[in-house]
């Protein structure tokens, strides 16, 4: 657990927003297989040598995936971002010392910090869970600069999928539709009721009028919780996510990660999941998902490899996502156009939550008609 014009489509590259009908353990558990699969073929053909990858950016900078970029080389680009795409928004990611979620949800008096995204542990108490929802519910924030450089990519025909981490939908507010994501770790979106028997959904303002009025969502069905589809620890990732990895990742021709630490599995192991020619490109606050041998050996080979002499597809931009889409926007040609695209679509936002924050009608009606009797009163009390 952490965090728009069409473009062209094929349709057997389209994914369905339907699940599949095979299960969601039996989807993870053919993923797992698969990933370690890939990683014996890395380790045989890296050991003897074999299947060299070809080195397809001239420069393993920032300035080296631009120019990638600018010549035309790629028109799948993958992004897969966590929390950190989102702290500029106002929402913090989960582990940053001091300031991360984990290291302020002492006032919830819970065992331990993840027990509040635990599905046991909401089973028997809810009202944790709910009342951080209410601090983190979507609708209060703005997408960041990294979300609408998102939104340019699909735009200009280059983003193949989001695959995200992040709960807030974000995402979906800057402009991407569902058919451009991939919320691997669940979403606000919608809700259902926990009862295996029942599963009736509810809808995003269902949730949120709950949530406000202070109340514990219960299914108006069968009276058991309802919870948002956000994927807590002990539930299985969204079948979808496993069937879209299969279909996307090997036509990837580059991969950008943003804002994630890639300590989550089984979505830290998605960056093995390109072909070996595929540059991979990290903005990130620190660098994350480097090769380790403990990593390998359980399964999720495919690590980054910045530093070493064998490096050759894979670039660490450290800085915060914005000023590192910024600075890659900049070097597109692009970055003009992305400041307006910013200030164009905030500006939107602030309108839509004044009109939200009208009175209505009748409400404005009766404060009219409660100032004039107010500014009667002293009148009428001299009289």
């Amino acid at each position: 657990m952490s965090d728009a014009p069409e473009l062209p489509k094929k349709e057997e590259e389209e994914v369905s927003s339907e699940p599949e009908e095979q299960s969601e353990d039996s989807s993870e558990e053919e993923f797992v297989g698969d990933t370690d699969m890939d990683f014996l073929r890395s380790l045989f053909s890296n050991t003897l040598g074999l299947g060299l990858a070809e080195k397809v950016l001239d420069d393993l900078t920032l300035e080296g995936v631009a120019r990638y970029i600018n010549a035309g080389k790629c028109k799948n680009v993958i992004c897969m971002v966590g929390a950190g795409i989102s702290t500029s928004a106002g929402i913090p990611d989960f582990r940053s010392p001091g300031t991360g979620l984990y290291a302020n949800l002492q006032k919830y008096n819970l065992p331990y910090p993840e027990a509040i995204f635990q599905i046991d542990y909401f089973k028997k108490h809810p009202e944790p869970f709910f009342t951080l929802a209410r601090e983190l519910y979507p609708g209060q924030f703005k997408p960041t600069i990294c979300h609408y450089f998102m939104k340019m990519m699909k735009d200009k025909g280059l983003l193949k999928r989001c695959y995200t981490q992040n709960i807030d939908t974000l995402e979906r507010v800057a402009g991407l539709e569902g058919n451009d994501l991939i919320e691997a770790h669940g979403t606000f979106h919608t809700s259902h009721c926990v009862s295996s028997c029942c599963r009736k959904e509810y809808t995003l303002d269902w949730m949120k009028e709950k949530i406000f009025s202070d109340e514990i969502p219960k299914c108006e069905k069968c009276s058991s919780l309802v919870k948002p589809d956000i994927v807590f620890f002990g539930e299985g990732l969204p079948a979808r996510v496993f069937s879209s990895v299969k279909k996307d990742f090997p036509c990837c021709d580059l991969l950008i990660i943003m804002g994630t630490s890639l300590q989550v599995q089984p979505f830290a192991s998605l960056i093995s999941r390109v072909s070996k020619t595929c540059p991979r490109l990290l903005i990130n606050m620190e660098k994350a998902g480097e090769a380790s041998p403990t990593l390998g050996f359980l399964g999720f080979g495919g690590g980054m490899d910045f530093d070493s002499e064998k490096a050759y597809r894979d670039v660490a931009h450290i800085s915060s996502c914005d000023d590192g889409c910024l600075a890659l926007a900049d070097l597109l040609g692009w970055k003009a156009e992305l400041e307006e695209l910013v200030k164009k679509e905030h500006a939107r936002i602030d309108i839509q939550d004044e009109k939200k924050n009208e009175p209505s009608g009748e409400s404005k009606g009766a404060a009219a008609k409660a100032s004039s009797a107010s500014a009667d009163a002293p009148a009428k009390a001299e009289e």
